[in-house]
């Protein structure tokens, strides 16, 4: 296995279910992807994060070029081997002054994956920290079991469900605290969210869902895009990448995934196994 991180930080991770910070691009083109992102919303009179949900990759060309930077495909490589397949993306973006917040989850709790080996990367576009709700988790939640989520659709949750773990001790979170170009991981089972953004200034993110290539769904066949390495298990299909920005066919994609996702039948990974 090939990778960026140190011992250290492997240890680290493996023992903590998190690292931060790492750098991946320059303070100046994430300055740059901000103004995209706002482009995008004038365009269509949106919010980005109303639609570039679970695949948002797969609405500009951009967006997969960032999901290849070397910076962070090594440190995932580190991670989880050097076979990488991308299984999402969401951006996440808070409003100056807003009440919107991200519920105590875990990843696991809807992605279908087996076996629990997903790692989740948030870059920061624009500062994220204790001031306007930068990411937070809970150490060590990651070597426990799937958590049983409350769906509660609260409207300021940016969560598709609303999905929610209750009685988390919150003295124990990790604030990770992160400039523009910078990243932080964490395991698909670490439990985490957000607080508002009661600062003036907008929050913006784009978190990747990076898997190794042996990793199969238990929610019947899907797609990915090939990040790293090779794929000699075949366990997915391949994700249609745009050929230009807002392609209309990897966008009717996206929002088929993103219907699918959001889809209450699905149930939850705690409730799949019975834990």
């Amino acid at each position: 296995m090939n990778g960026s991180l140190t011992d250290e930080q492997i240890q680290s991770f493996q023992r903590e279910g998190y690292l931060a910070p790492l750098r991946a691009i320059s303070a100046e083109d994430a300055a740059g992807y901000c103004r995209r992102i706002a482009e995008y919303e004038a365009q269509t009179g949106q919010e980005a994060q109303k639609r570039l949900k679970i695949k948002a990759h797969l609405a500009y060309p951009w967006m997969v070029e960032l999901s290849r930077n070397p910076a962070i495909v090594n440190a995932v490589r580190s991670l989880i081997g050097d076979d990488i397949l991308l299984f999402g993306s969401s951006l996440f973006a808070k409003n100056g002054r807003d009440v919107r917040y991200v519920s105590w989850h875990q990843d696991s709790a809807y992605y279908g994956l087996d076996p629990h080996e997903e790692v989740t990367v948030w870059v920061a576009f624009t500062p994220s920290n204790r001031s306007n709700g930068c990411l937070r988790v809970i150490p060590k939640s990651h070597l426990g079991p799937d958590l049983q989520h409350e769906e509660t659709y609260d409207a300021n949750n940016l969560l598709a469900r609303g999905q929610t773990i209750r009685g988390i001790d919150e003295t124990q979170a990790v604030d990770l605290e992160l400039e523009p170009g910078e990243f932080s991981i964490h395991h698909e089972r670490t439990v985490h969210g957000s607080l508002p953004n009661p600062s003036p200034d907008r929050r913006i993110g784009l978190a990747f869902f990076y898997m190794p290539a042996h990793v199969r769904s238990t929610l019947g066949r899907r797609a990915a895009l090939p990040i790293a390495g090779t794929d000699a298990y075949g366990h997915w299909d391949r994700d249609p990448e745009p050929r230009f920005d807002l392609d209309p066919e990897s966008l009717d994609f996206l929002d088929r995934v993103w219907g699918q996702y959001r889809d209450e039948s699905v149930l939850q990974a705690a409730s799949r196994t019975g834990t």
